[in-house]
């Protein structure tokens, strides 16, 4: 699909999901971290680099064509600590991105940019975003950088606002948010090979029964996923007979990250 594919974020939870399959997907893949990424495979080429370091950021992205942009901190932490690698690091990328002449990002945002909405709500990406964090606050930037730097330069970007992707979910939130690391892929490679995406924002979740989000304006991208949640539902509510309906988590939508900090 793509000569040389970047993947950044390739030594965490979904980037080593990730990893191996995206390697038919280009005849070569550059994967990138701080964390150890072993050696490269037979098609790689592995680089560690902070996001924060805008000369290797720049060097990073040379030759590139497309990116899957799962660089970053994913869980909530200081505002110091949040800016530099998902504020700065977002910023890096996207002007590498547009001086060396990459054309598409997938870009791992989050469920957490709309996660003061209220789990009795349906929420799409038309609406305005709610972030819980500041975590959430940092994807929401990103996606605004994304939308600017394809209304002004033209570098597409399918921003993905990642529920929860585990091998299964691990409590009764997950019944909504959980996606599969099958569906994980499919939604992934129809970012990259859907022919026009020009600046779209699509939930990452399953085909789940219980939903909170409402993925319409993202039919263009071409996903459809074909796992769900409902078959872990008697173990998740086993493990959570009860819930406490005044517990924040249990309101938002953002779960625990709505009462995280302050740090």
């Amino acid at each position: 699909m793509y000569s040389r594919l970047l993947l950044t974020g390739a030594s965490g939870g979904l980037g080593r999901v990730l990893r191996p399959r995206l390697k038919n997907r280009c005849d070569v893949l550059r994967v990138s971290d701080l964390s150890n990424l072993g050696d490269a495979g037979v098609g790689e080429e592995v680089m560690h680099v902070a996001l924060q370091d805008r000369p290797a950021v720049m060097q990073m992205l040379q030759g590139v064509d497309a990116v899957v942009h799962l660089g970053g901190i994913s869980t909530e932490q200081p505002f110091d600590d949040i800016v530099q690698a998902n504020i700065i690091g977002a910023y890096n990328l996207y002007e590498a991105a547009r001086i060396h002449g990459t054309r598409r990002i997938v870009f791992a945002s989050s469920n957490h940019v709309t996660g003061f909405y209220r789990q009795d709500e349906v929420v799409d990406a038309t609406m305005p975003v709610r972030p819980d964090g500041y975590y959430g606050l940092s994807k929401a930037f990103g996606e605004n950088l994304a939308r600017f730097y394809f209304d002004r330069y033209g570098i597409e970007t399918v921003a993905l606002r990642i529920g929860s992707s585990f091998p299964e979910p691990k409590d009764r939130r997950m019944l909504a948010t959980w996606m599969s690391y099958d569906d994980l892929e499919r939604l992934v490679v129809a970012s990259l090979s859907s022919p026009v995406v020009g600046y779209s924002v699509i939930y990452g979740m399953s085909d789940n029964h219980h939903v909170w989000w409402d993925n319409t304006p993202g039919k263009h991208i071409g996903y459809r996923p074909q796992d769900s949640s409902e078959p872990f539902r008697a173990d998740a509510e086993a493990r959570q007979p009860i819930l406490d309906l005044n517990d924040p988590a249990v309101i938002y939508q953002g779960g625990g990250f709505v009462k995280a900090g302050p740090f």
